[in-house]
This record gives C-alpha cells, sequence and structure tokens, in this order.
C-alpha cells in the first residue's frame, strides 16, 4: 500500500502538486524542484521570500549525477556519508539549478537523506526533489500531521502517511568547499 501511495505522491508533483511528507526531524513540503510555479507555490504558502532559497534531497547521490558531475570524488563521498545528524550540503552550482531554487546564492542545498518516506518519494520522483520544513515563515516546525494541518488546511495536493524521524533538531548544513557548519 505504501508503494502506491509513494507513486500517487510523485505522480502529484509530476503533475505541479505540491506534497507534505515526512523527514528526518520535522514534516516537509516538496514538489519538482524545476516546475517554478509549484516551488512559487510553496514559497507562498509559507510566506518564504525567493532569496532564501530551497533545499533538494535526493535518496542518493546518484540521482543527482547532473548537479554534482562537477564535484571530486571525494567531495561525492562527503555528500553520501552518513552522519550522526541528518547534513545538508552546500554545493557550488555549475548552472544546472533554477535561480528558484538556489535564490541569491550561487550554491545549492542538498541532502541524501535516509528517512523512508522522503527517500521513497524521492525514487518515485525519479530525482532531487525540494525539501523546506513544512511552517509559515516564523513559526515552528510542524513535527506532527496535527500541526501540519492547522498551518496548511488548504493548498497541499497530497499529504503523506507516515512520521517524522527520531533526529529532533533540523540538519546540520555544511559548506562543501570549506567543511564550515553554518546551522
Amino acid at each position: 500500500m505504501e508503494h502506491i501511495k509513494l507513486r500517487h505522491a510523485a505522480q502529484v508533483m509530476h503533475n505541479g502538486g505540491v506534497v507534505a511528507y515526512p523527514t528526518e526531524a520535522v514534516w516537509g513540503l516538496g514538489c519538482d524542484p524545476y516546475d517554478a510555479s509549484a516551488v512559487q507555490r510553496i514559497l507562498q504558502l509559507k510566506d518564504r521570500p525567493i532569496e532564501k532559497g530551497l533545499i533538494l534531497i535526493a535518496a542518493d547521490i546518484n540521482m543527482c549525477e547532473h548537479l554534482v558531475a562537477h564535484l571530486t570524488t571525494e567531495q561525492r563521498a562527503m555528500i553520501s556519508a552518513s552522519y550522526a545528524r541528518p547534513t545538508t550540503w552546500l554545493i557550488p552550482d555549475a548552472g544546472h539549478v533554477p535561480n528558484w531554487v538556489r535564490g541569491e546564492h550561487t550554491s545549492f542545498a542538498l541532502r541524501i537523506t535516509r528517512h523512508p518516506w522522503a527517500a521513497g518519494l524521492s525514487k518515485a520522483f525519479g530525482g532531487p526533489i525540494v525539501s523546506t520544513s513544512a511552517n509559515p515563515a516564523g513559526r515552528t516546525e510542524a513535527r506532527n500531521r496535527l500541526r501540519l494541518a492547522n498551518y496548511f488546511p488548504e493548498g497541499l495536493d497530497f499529504i503523506a502517511p507516515g512520521s517524522v524521524g527520531q533526529s529532533t533538531k533540523p540538519s546540520e548544513i555544511r559548506d562543501l568547499l570549506t567543511g564550515a557548519v553554518l546551522r
């Protein structure tokens, strides 16, 4: 049954929809990163300025080959490695990530997710997807379905089953080139 729901959620995103799904620490909102209208819907739902940029997630780095082809083997290994805390990497963009995802930055944010639903959704979609916390700007992240429903009583095209992982904090954000921890 879960496989059917994953395929349905992926189809919703292929059709320009916005999906809510559990991640390692919070509920996320996702869509096709190459669909400007879908990304704009997420930004409107969150009241988030486009300049901030959004995170991409994928089940594995091979799904992002077109985004990371310019990286060294060592850099790819760092992105793919398992860490105690989910880690999002800031990666220099080689011109393949739309500005509506990058925001005002010359790099993009990518996390290889181990959460079953988030990773399964990326696999079913066939590539990286947008992943941003499911909360309006300035509000606490949704860690359960009730808060998600309260924040977004309308505007979502699909809400996944499941629950968030055991992480108590959002992902760590690191600069791939310097190793600096930014969050």
